[in-house]
């Protein structure tokens, strides 16, 4: 496996760079048309994960996504979910470290589609950025997707939540749709090795966030995010055993 995962890792970078250099060049159309590249980019590259190093992926509880644009907090364990969240949510607003944003190439991309790049050590600058800036975000019509985490944990792990996500909710009473997977366990934080099998993708039911305290909100999220995590651990713990391996499905994607 290390040898197609070493194959995979190679195009993953190549097709990076070739599509964020098809988003530069896309600048002067409009961020729809931008954004669609990304798509591209999740849809390309969540292939060659499957043919190449035979790990394929489900998401079940895509008919919990709301209509309505909205914030969503994801698990962070893994390269996979910056990828698939792309084929989650409509016209997504990533939250990230503006580290990324110096990254030649890529990071003129991530400009041109509305990220909203965070100095994660300015705690309450951040927090305020993302809210202010989400605001915006949300008025426009994008979701905001957030890792409240703030950085990848390893497979089993976790940490406490970020305020960003809940506070911006408690502000604009948007909903906040969580979700869960376990990539750390198939592609782990470090290493380059990517292990065949078939990660889930799970969407929670949106939090309706209308007179919760962002604390409630952060509380509700990591609750329903951990509980799901045990559900999906014991479930892949089960699929060893019998040697199960399912097809690369998306149930009810919107």
């Amino acid at each position: 496996m290390l040898i197609r995962s070493l194959i995979f890792t190679t195009l993953f970078f190549l097709t990076t760079l070739v599509l964020s250099l098809t988003v530069v060049l896309l600048a002067p159309f409009s961020f729809t048309a931008r954004l669609q590249i990304g798509v591209v980019w999740a849809h390309v590259n969540l292939w060659l994960l499957k043919h190449i190093c035979g790990l394929a992926y489900v998401v079940e509880g895509a008919e919990h996504i709301p209509a309505e644009n909205g914030i969503a907090l994801l698990k962070h364990s893994s390269t996979f979910e910056t990828v698939v969240l792309f084929l989650l949510f409509p016209l997504p607003c990533i939250v990230l470290k503006r580290e990324l944003m110096w990254i030649p190439f890529l990071g003129w991309a991530l400009a041109l589609i509305k990220p909203i790049a965070i100095n994660r050590r300015a705690h309450r600058s951040a927090v305020r950025q993302v809210v202010h800036t989400g605001r915006s975000r949300l008025a426009e019509g994008l979701w905001v997707v957030i890792f409240p985490e703030g950085t990848r944990m390893p497979a089993g792990k976790t940490r406490r939540y970020g305020i960003s996500g809940a506070l911006l909710a408690n502000e604009t009473g948007r909903p906040v749709t969580p979700v869960a997977h376990n990539a750390g366990d198939f592609w782990p934080r470090r290493g380059l090795r990517k292990h065949p099998g078939v990660i889930r993708v799970v969407v929670g039911p949106p939090i309706q966030t209308r007179g919760m305290e962002p604390t409630a909100i952060n509380e509700a999220a990591k609750r329903w995010i951990d509980h799901t995590m045990v559900d999906i651990s014991e479930a892949h713990r089960g699929d060893l055993i019998a040697g199960k391996n399912e097809p690369n499905i998306v149930k009810n994607r919107r």
